[in-house]
């Protein structure tokens, strides 16, 4: 039966992305050049490096400079955070009543990942930060760190993630994913069991 949640953070637990899609569209129009949300979306959901590698090479701009938006951005989510992931909270209760856990795996450093949570009121059973010395995804280490730590059968588990490497990442555990889609953006899902549009739906996919 699957009861646990193992969750992605940044776009998946946290709607973070039209924050960060918005910072960098204002630095390419800083400089002059013409991007829209949607084409910024495909290469964040890609990873943020990926946003910025691409965006510094085609309109030439100062990967630095694209970085430190980023920065300013995390630094004002402490007095003022992004939302929750609509349908999370749900998701998130629908796994106690089960009796599961809520586990969080990100890249995001640990002393931003609490902020968040903190500031938004989320209570999690377990946080892994890849800065603490885990391997980044697709690698599968710091999933099967959480299961060991907790004891969990795999078959228990559901990963849920909103780029490829999350779903790669859960799989070389030997865990189930579902992929958190973006509508209009038809993006590679990293072989995901699921995909889904709306947290609406994970409760859909335990018990």
């Amino acid at each position: 039966m699957r009861r646990h949640i193992v969750w992605d953070m940044g776009g998946t637990l946290v709607d973070t992305y039209p924050a960060v899609d918005a910072a960098m569209v204002e630095v390419v129009r800083r400089h002059g050049g013409e991007v829209t949300p949607d084409e910024v979306a495909a290469l964040t959901r890609r990873s943020t490096g990926v946003a910025v590698e691409e965006l510094a090479r085609r309109y030439d701009i100062d990967a630095a400079e694209l970085e430190e938006s980023q920065s300013e951005l995390k630094a004002g989510w402490v007095r003022t955070p992004p939302p929750v992931m609509d349908g999370a909270r749900e998701a998130m209760a629908a796994a106690r009543a089960l009796g599961g856990l809520n586990l969080v795996v990100t890249h995001r450093d640990r002393a931003s990942a609490t902020s968040l949570l903190t500031s938004l009121g989320l209570e999690v059973d377990d946080l892994l930060c890849a800065p603490d010395g885990f391997p980044r995804k697709p690698d599968p280490t710091m999933y099967s760190e959480v299961l060991g730590r907790h004891r969990l059968d795999p078959a228990g588990c559901l990963a849920v993630g909103d780029r490829p490497i999350d779903a790669e990442a859960a799989r070389g555990a030997g865990v189930d994913s579902a992929a958190v889609v973006t509508p209009g953006l038809d993006l590679d899902d990293g072989g995901a069991r699921w995909r889904i549009s709306s947290l609406h739906e994970l409760p859909g996919l335990l018990g």
